[in-house]
């Protein structure tokens, strides 16, 4: 087989990716390890910037997001038992989050490829990306019981922090830097309404919780908790009490509680792979980097390196320029490590860490007190979590 791009991973950066490529007229062929349904059954973060809901917008799969998603101007942020309000909309001078889950945005992505009739290889096994060093790269793979060679230009890496694509490349090229929290989070799905119209981030001595959502309807609780906690330790009863130990008393009066549709407790880490291209071989998403969830940034960082490389091969197949594949990696990482700072600081500034004592937690009502009573402060919180546009990752003429 031969294509011009190919791509390993259908998650949301790699259906993505090969959906803007379609309309820039680009061939490209999916190659994925698991189901189709496999996919859609991880249960991730749904909270968009205006980058990333104008990338779907432009790849001509925003109609149902724009339809079911909920638009969010602000959030809450809750320590010392009192609750505050960063009205992002009205700091960065009317810019917005929308709360749509990461399940409906692969959901519509899928659904635009099969309407198009592209190809997708689903539950391929024995994945390898070859020759990426080379001018002809390739990508050999089973499916359903056969071999296939897939020959191509450029192969894009989007099969995130376990896949086959970073671990190919020689360990003298890559440099990786990471930190491994020592807690992570208990996350709880149910069908009730969530407590509070916007996102409530909690600062408590028991620890962090965020109150989230999906839909009206539909709620996403987490609770920091030890690494050493299973998931069996948890019943549906013990979480809807140690959140509400954690809540202020106005979320607790409107807080309803609901049995769990799926329950699950994620590490915490911060990860991030330099360079991002190796020859004709580039990564994207989760398997160049990995954001703490506390900054809402992991699917919107992906949506963006996607959207720089497609803006590279575009530019490559149409105006026969190299300089967006040369730049790819730079570019990205300009902005990422600023998401990552921000995802970093977040975490530190709001959980409660096993080693530190009393003076730290003073130190955080310190910070967040200056913060959210100064418009500087709450200026750069909002401008953080509503996302920096894309050509912030342009360097400083």
């Amino acid at each position: 087989m031969r294509t011009q791009v190919a791509i390993i991973g259908a998650g949301p950066s790699g259906l993505l990716l090969s959906q803007l490529l379609h309309k820039a007229g680009i061939d490209a062929v999916i190659v994925e390890r698991v189901s189709g349904a496999h996919v859609l059954s991880r249960i991730r973060a749904g909270v968009l910037e205006q980058v990333a809901i104008d990338l779907l917008d432009e790849a001509g799969v925003g109609a149902r997001m724009h339809r079911e998603g909920l638009v969010h101007g602000g959030f809450g942020m809750l320590y010392a038992g009192r609750r505050h309000r960063i009205d992002m909309n009205t700091l960065t001078g009317g810019k917005n989050v929308m709360v749509y889950g990461q399940t409906e945005v692969t959901h519509d992505l899928m659904d635009a490829r099969t309407a198009a009739g592209l190809p997708t290889y689903y539950e391929a096994s024995d994945v390898q990306v070859l020759d990426f060093d080379t001018q002809r790269p390739r990508v050999s793979f089973t499916h359903a019981g056969q071999s296939y060679e897939l020959q191509c230009d450029f192969i894009a890496g989007c099969d995130g922090f376990h896949g086959v694509c970073r671990a190919s490349v020689p360990r003298q090229s890559i440099e990786e830097f990471e930190k491994v929290y020592p807690f992570g989070w208990l996350g709880l799905l149910s069908d009730t309404p969530p407590v509070h119209d916007e996102l409530i981030y909690v600062n408590s001595p028991r620890g962090f919780a965020l109150c989230s959502q999906r839909s009206k309807t539909r709620s996403r609780y987490y609770l920091q908790v030890p690494l050493t906690d299973r998931i069996e330790d948890w019943t549906d009863a013990a979480f809807w009490q140690e959140l509400r130990l954690r809540l202020d008393e106005e979320a607790n009066a409107k807080l309803i509680t609901g049995p769990s549709i799926e329950k699950s407790i994620a590490p915490l880490r911060s990860f991030v792979t330099e360079p991002m291209r190796f020859g004709r071989l580039f990564l994207a998403g989760d398997a160049a980097h990995i954001v703490p969830p506390t900054g809402a940034k992991g699917l919107n960082l992906a949506a963006t390196d996607v959207k720089y490389l497609c803006n590279a091969l575009v530019d490559y197949y149409q105006a026969h320029s190299e300089a967006g594949i040369d730049g790819y990696s730079a570019r990205c990482l300009r902005r990422i490590w600023k998401a990552e700072r921000f995802s970093w600081w977040m975490t530190s500034l709001m959980h409660r860490f096993p080693d530190d004592g009393p003076i730290t937690s003073r130190f955080q009502e310190a910070e967040l007190d200056y913060l959210l009573n100064s418009h500087a402060g709450s200026l750069s919180i909002a401008e953080n979590y509503v996302g920096l546009p894309l050509d912030f990752a342009e360097p400083a003429q």
